[in-house]
């Protein structure tokens, strides 16, 4: 019975209290971004977002735990950080690349998509235990959401026609 329970409470290089912390903030992060979009009554909203960055912490998490394995710590076996940022990458620009739509001349879902984009990298981060890097990418995509939003709102009445990037 006892090597049942290890079975599903394996050793883990980051103590279990730091993972769900950083799975936590991910998600918050996410819900950050996510809630803007939300506001703006976006398809890719507030758990599209949270979802993506949690995901993102996720793969951040396992790429150390599994770096730290003895199972994989023959010199034959290498690892390399970058490939976990392309595979993230990729895979974030497929679901991404969904919401964007051209139709009649105009163009949508591209903030959408970044903003997805950047839940991913926030999550990332947070995943890694790059705290300031995850708060800093949020705030600031928060702020470029949010501001210029209202901006190109303002920018759109006084220009008719203008396209629609959103």
């Amino acid at each position: 019975m006892e090597a049942l329970f290890h079975e599903f409470t394996p050793e883990t290089a980051l103590p279990w209290q730091v993972i769900a912390v950083r799975l936590v903030f991910s998600i918050l992060f996410g819900g950050i971004l996510g809630f803007e979009r939300e506001l703006a009554e976006r398809p890719a909203g507030l758990r599209t977002h949270m979802l993506v960055c949690l995901a993102s912490a996720t793969f951040a998490i396992v790429a150390v735990e599994i770096v730290s394995m003895r199972a994989f710590s023959d010199d034959r076996v290498q690892a390399d950080p970058v490939r976990l940022v392309e595979a993230i990458t990729s895979g974030v620009a497929f679901l991404a690349a969904g919401f964007i739509i051209f139709k009649r001349g105009h163009v949508r879902g591209l903030t959408t998509g970044a903003g997805m984009w950047l839940a991913a990298a926030s999550g990332l981060a947070a995943g890694l235990g790059l705290w300031l890097i995850a708060a800093m990418s949020c705030l600031l995509g928060t702020i470029v959401l949010a501001v210029l939003r209202r901006v190109e709102y303002q920018f759109e009445l006084k220009q008719p026609g203008a396209r629609d990037v959103e």
